[in-house]
């Protein structure tokens, strides 16, 4: 007897455009297997429970063991049967449920996903592109809406994994060297700095090294070698510190050989993170550069019961616009399971200003903020040029060099509304039509051009990096720091940053100077006080561990 199949509804949030700049081959073999993962809803009335309970003050107080989250803010086991249920009755298996994370993986044929999720998955062949691959791509793709039983509306919020296109890519760029031609590495660049350098330029605590914390990293691509990494943290007189990775999705530490790929942002995060708090943990988490695969990540990270991360860094992200909602909503969803449990996380801002946008072909006129640095939950993390002046004193202003040298990201959401801790630090309406009221983006700033950048050990070669990518490590560092001399997790950090009184001292205010990478004056100019080029300003770690010693 032939059972009649469920009638579908469109996934709200879910709409794809079509692939871009790529050539069509035809429709994916009906045998083709992957995997697909599906976000559930939070627990009967969680969501509101959840954000009051982020709101408590201060949040130090309400950080949840991640056993306590699974049972108030994950997902009901009732509606992951119903999941479940779906998925074989479509001829898919299940691989694995997570009930804290509310996902399911599922696993099976293209054409038993085309047929459940009333899609028409597409094959695509596309040239290396700026989304941290070196080689031709053959992708997985779909347009249009994923589609859903009517009866599983409301249960699922997320469908990920069946198009499997780059979303994101890494926000480092290499120092602009004098003669450096194509496809050659800068080793040298007019001014530069180590790690341990920076940390003392912004007064980082220097009582402790981060023991007892965890910082984990997320990666989508690239990789590393440790015996490149112990000579290089013995090159600046450290011990290395304890490092592992975690495979995500099939993902692996898979180092290259070229330092301008996706090896080069690996390798900066762990040793800028790892030359400031070299007595921390470092688990690096090696994700497909997916949709699918970043949420994975990220969840995987958050939860993750036997590492136990006090600090994320991000250096990987892309305009908002380039996101499905669905997509926006599932990371922000993410990051809020982070803020519940005690988990700071740090974000790169962006490397290519106020547009969001590195080739001109791609620029659509509109100021994009990068995600998921622009979720109010995360630490947006923008850039500046530090030098040391004649005086002795540093000195530090927006990092512009345009479109060809890279530029901070910043400006306002399209997305997520203002959030009440940004309400008085003077956060313009977007300057895009329909002057959005919105998250306003960085938050903190640090040294990130690449004439002024970072010195760097990658595939063999010491190099100079830059971009907004050191920043996100480098805050994480940083509170993995604080965490240690506190004693206890400084979790969501955001509100406890705004709310610091005028006059600690514990931010350099940057002005002068915008994002705009086109030459032009820009929509969001580097005024006193918050601006969406540097944020709150550069900060002065000692002071800012007093502040919260003092709260």
């Amino acid at each position: 007897m032939t059972t009649t199949p469920p009638p579908l509804i469109p996934l709200e949030g879910s709409d794809k455009p079509a692939l871009a700049e790529a050539s069509l081959l035809g429709a994916v073999a009906p045998e083709a297997q992957f995997q697909v993962t599906i976000l559930v809803r939070r627990r009967a009335a969680a969501e509101p429970s959840l954000r009051a309970h982020l709101a408590q003050d201060p949040p130090a107080q309400a950080h949840l063991t991640r056993a306590e989250f699974a049972v108030r803010f994950g997902a009901d086991p009732h509606d992951l049967a119903l999941v479940a249920a779906y998925a074989r009755a479509s001829d898919l298996a299940v691989l694995d449920t997570r009930p804290a994370e509310r996902r399911v993986v599922l696993s099976g044929t293209a054409a038993a996903f085309d047929k459940a999720f009333g899609v028409r998955l597409q094959a695509y062949t596309r040239a290396a592109n700026s989304h941290g691959t070196d080689a031709t791509q053959t992708l997985r793709c779909r347009s249009g809406a994923v589609h859903i039983p009517a009866s599983l509306e409301g249960i699922i919020e997320g469908v990920f994994g069946l198009d499997n296109r780059p979303q994101a890519r890494p926000h480092f760029r290499l120092s602009p060297a004098p003669g450096n031609g194509p496809g050659r590495l800068a080793h040298a660049a007019p001014v530069s700095y180590t790690p341990p350098q920076l940390a003392a330029a912004y007064a980082f605590p220097d009582a402790g090294q981060g023991q007892g914390q965890c910082i984990a990293i997320i990666e989508l691509g690239g990789g590393f070698r440790r015996a490149e990494l112990i000579a290089y943290f013995k090159r600046l007189g450290l011990n290395p510190p304890m490092i592992k990775s975690r495979n995500i999705d099939g993902a692996r530490n898979r180092p290259g050989r070229s330092a301008d790929s996706a090896d080069g942002e690996v390798m900066l995060d762990i040793e800028v993170a790892g030359a400031i708090a070299p007595q921390a943990r470092i688990v690096v988490y090696f994700a497909p550069n997916t949709d699918a695969g970043f949420l994975n990540a990220v969840a995987t990270a958050v939860h993750d019961r036997v590492n136990r991360p006090s600090v994320l860094s991000i250096s990987w992200g892309g305009p908002e616009s380039s996101w499905t909602a669905q997509a926006l909503h599932a990371m922000d969803g993410a990051f809020q399971d982070a803020a519940a449990l005690g988990v700071t996380v740090c974000c790169a801002a962006g490397d290519d200003g106020s547009s969001d946008q590195r080739a001109p072909a791609t620029d659509d006129g509109r100021l994009h903020a990068d995600f998921p640095a622009s979720s109010p939950f995360a630490l947006a993390c923008g850039g500046t040029r530090l030098q040391n002046g004649s005086n002795g004193t540093w000195q530090e202003s927006v990092w512009n060099q345009g479109r060809a040298g890279g530029a901070t990201g910043g400006g306002i959401s399209e997305v997520f509304a203002r959030p009440s801790w940004q309400d008085g630090a003077g956060v313009p309406p977007s300057a895009n039509p329909g002057s959005h009221v919105g998250r306003g983006v960085p938050d903190v700033a640090a040294n990130a051009d690449p004439g002024t950048g970072y010195q760097i050990q990658v595939d063999g070669q010491q190099i100079v990096i830059g971009g907004t990518s050191a920043v996100a490590p480098l805050y994480a560092a940083l509170v993995a720091l604080c965490n240690e001399q506190l004693g206890r997790r400084l979790g969501y950090l955001n509100p406890q940053l705004y709310a610091l009184p005028a006059g600690s001292g514990v931010f350099r205010d940057i002005a002068g100077g915008n994002n705009d990478i086109s030459g032009g004056p820009g929509p969001y100019p580097a005024d006193a006080g918050w601006d969406a080029c540097t944020g709150l300003g550069s900060v002065h770690g000692q002071r800012l561990l007093a502040a919260l010693k003092s709260a």
